[in-house]
């Protein structure tokens, strides 16, 4: 039966051309994949699927479009699209793609093939995730202190807006403004060097030198990070080695008045703060920095009261700068799904 629904999915005629058009935002744990129907319709038919129950990106791909063909709907169309657009947790240089997180690797150039995709887009997941700044309604964001966003008009050319977000990783993007439009800024800031602002943070990056020679903000500034940061701040305030606890344990400890896992959350937070203030200031990024990934809004409410903005501008003399910029929680867990979008739109020769 399975087979024969695929062959019937997969004979369907297509609606409008260059459509449908599939999109996933790849992480290192979980993929999110999405259909586009046509040029005007809205993204549907969203799954999330575990990366490690997956060989690779194909396999993943073909039991997501399995899934729709079970599901009923538009399945005449769900094994044949026409086109795709891959956000993926990794740099990119070549055909190659190795995620930095995960242990997927794939050609670009066998994909496409695999997949019978008459065009196949692959772009880093924050950069798609900057190309959808622009477009953020106030519904899909959480103001985290600073003005509010100005209007981003045409008059704002030079204009520079950057996101960073704790995950599995630490990604980080910018999208600026120029004549012929938004251009994205893929990076890999999440790998620069730690910064410490006191001498507690001193002390806790030193601790976690002991264990790797390049204490990266991506080191802390991750989901992994917080238990790693919670053992290290035990050790530098005395205490005896605490035991194990999960990213989801730490925070609901904390949100249980737990002393260790409270101090955890806010060290974080503080750290969080600073690194969002050197990207602002590297950047120049005067109309926005925002935050993404999965791992803040387990705690945003702390992260708005816990001094997140006044590490951000606790730059000494460029403090006055960065208190003209806003600062935003992405809400829209669907953002990085847009940018894809619109990358692989965008991409297309006008007819």
């Amino acid at each position: 039966m399975t087979a024969m629904r695929r062959r019937r999915c997969g004979s369907a005629p297509r609606a409008q051309a260059g459509y449908p058009l599939l999109l996933a935002d790849i992480g290192g744990t979980h993929a999110r994949l999405a259909w586009v129907a046509e040029a005007s319709a809205p993204i549907a038919q969203v799954r999330t699927l575990p990366v490690a129950e997956h060989a690779g990106p194909e396999a993943a791909v073909r039991a997501y479009l399995e899934s729709l063909c079970e599901a009923g709907g538009k399945s005449e169309r769900a094994l044949r699209p026409v086109r795709a657009a891959l956000a993926v947790a990794t740099p990119l240089a070549g055909d190659e793609v190795r995620f930095t997180n995960s242990t997927w690797t794939f050609s670009i150039a066998a994909l496409q093939r695999a997949l019978t995709l008459g065009e196949l887009r692959v772009l880093n997941d924050f950069e798609a995730l900057a190309l959808a700044l622009p477009g953020l309604r106030p519904a899909q964001t959480r103001p985290l202190g600073g003005p509010p966003p100005a209007p981003l008009d045409e008059a704002a050319r030079g204009t520079v807006l950057a996101v960073l977000g704790p995950g599995t990783g630490l990604g980080v993007a910018a999208v600026v403004r120029t004549p012929s439009g938004w251009q994205a800024l893929p990076a890999e800031g999440g790998h620069v060097t730690l910064a410490a602002r006191d001498a507690l943070q001193a002390e806790v990056i030193a601790y976690l030198r002991r264990e790797v020679d390049h204490v990266s903000a991506e080191r802390v500034l991750c989901g992994s990070g917080l238990p790693r940061l919670r053992t290290a701040l035990a050790a530098v305030l005395g205490q005896s080695a605490p035991p194990p606890m999960t990213p989801a344990e730490l925070v609901a400890a904390a949100q249980q008045d737990d002393p260790l896992a409270g101090r955890t959350l806010d060290l974080f937070i503080a750290f969080l703060g600073g690194f969002a203030g050197d990207l602002a200031l590297t950047l120049g990024a005067r109309g926005g920095v925002f935050i993404g990934g999965g791992v803040v809004p387990r705690f945003a409410d702390r992260v708005a009261a816990a001094g997140f903005r006044a590490h951000f501008e606790a730059k000494g003399r460029f403090a006055d700068y960065l208190a003209a910029i806003p600062t935003l929680l992405i809400t829209d867990t669907l953002a990085a799904l847009e940018g894809a979008r619109r990358a692989a739109e965008e991409d297309r020769p006008t007819p």
